[in-house]
């Protein structure tokens, strides 16, 4: 917005500019709330999984099923193999096709950590169609009817 100020010759030009420092100090200052705020809202929270109550998708005629019992044992099938020697079992399992759905079955009381361990494993060779088994809890009230 221009003003006059006297009534001879116009020094003044007007200026038509629109002011972003404003609009720049505004946008700094969400910026650092924002930074600020980002690390708070990733807390832990401890939480109880639920069993799944999906409908099972149909099983393949020979899954290859990596075991993890209770006493921290790996199989691949019913051979007992390490962690370290997983990439090979798979491979002779698979005939070294990495796209072939694999299958983690564990004891309920394995760290999750383990399981971690044997998924980050499977992944690091490039075996990426992961499935979990768990049990159907048929008695679940919540359970959406089958289709």
């Amino acid at each position: 917005m221009a003003v006059k100020l006297s009534m001879g010759e116009d020094d003044l030009a007007a200026n038509a500019d629109i002011n972003i420092t404003p609009f720049i100090d505004v946008m700094l200052v969400l910026l650092i709330i924002f930074m600020v705020a980002a690390p708070l809202s990733t807390v832990d929270v401890p939480v109880e999984l639920p069993v799944a109550s999906a409908q099972a998708a149909s099983r393949p005629d020979d899954p290859v099923i990596v075991t993890v019992t209770q006493d921290l044992t790996l199989m691949v099938g019913e051979r007992e193999t390490t962690l370290d020697a997983l990439p090979m079992e798979l491979g002779m399992a698979t005939m070294l096709n990495r796209d072939t759905r694999l299958y983690i079955s564990a004891d309920r009381t394995v760290p999750y950590g383990e399981m971690m361990a044997v998924m980050n494993r499977m992944r690091g060779e490039g075996y990426l169609k992961i499935g979990l088994v768990g049990l159907e809890d048929e008695q679940d009230p919540q359970a959406a009817p089958p289709q």
